[in-house]
């Protein structure tokens, strides 16, 4: 029985480092890439910064892609978003699914903070941050195909609309570039974007376009 405790024990205590060198990198990739740029980043400075040997870099996150994947999957689908999709997968009708991925976009986009935007700005040509935002979009359309697909079966979508155009415009109304745009250029607060982008899907994809959540 006591040998099983320290197992556990050991075993807790393992994971909890894990957690911390892990969130060590995250920071320091963070800072870093913000600053210099991904591609002028060396993994030798990320575990300089982060207090820990280059191997253990590469044990944990694998590369630097590995890190920029890591840290902006943390960032984007943070516990905003979580709160959003559980509410989402709460809704069985397909057109109050729609509507509330207006919630679910602005989650992503307002959850991803100042340091994540400096990042993007420092890194705008760098092959690994575009590798990234494209599995990100792709990433995207995968999960709110579903959402199409129940729009159809369940004869709710716009009459005229096709499948793909139905997916096409739900990725494009929901994307990141129309969130900065609207809020950070034009200076619209999140629940005006959240209000318009609802509103504006309704009407694009579905036939009910003065349904609101419950």
């Amino acid at each position: 029985m006591a040998n099983h405790v320290n197992r556990q024990y050991r075993s807790a205590s393992r994971t909890a480092g894990a957690e911390r060198t892990r969130a060590k990198l995250l920071a320091a990739g963070m800072y870093l890439f913000s600053r210099k740029g991904i591609d002028a980043t060396t993994i030798a400075e990320i575990a300089q910064r982060a207090g820990v040997a280059p191997a253990t870099v590469y044990a944990t996150v694998k590369s630097k892609a590995g890190l920029l994947q890591a840290l902006m999957h943390d960032v984007i689908f943070g516990p905003r978003f979580h709160a959003a999709q559980r509410q989402l997968e709460g809704v069985q009708d397909a057109t109050q699914r729609i509507a509330l991925t207006a919630r679910v976009a602005r989650a992503i986009y307002e959850g991803e903070g100042a340091e994540l935007g400096l990042l993007m700005k420092a890194s705008a040509f760098s092959p690994e941050l575009r590798k990234t935002q494209h599995n990100f979009e792709r990433v995207r359309r995968e999960m709110q195909a579903s959402r199409i697909d129940a729009l159809f079966s369940e004869g709710c979508a716009r009459k005229g609309l096709n499948r793909q155009t139905a997916a096409d415009l739900l990725w494009m109304y929901t994307g990141r570039d129309v969130y900065h745009k609207l809020v950070h250029e034009c200076g619209w607060s999140p629940d005006r974007y959240q209000a318009w982008l609802q509103e504006t899907l309704l009407r694009s994809l579905t036939n009910a376009p003065d349904a609101t959540p419950r």
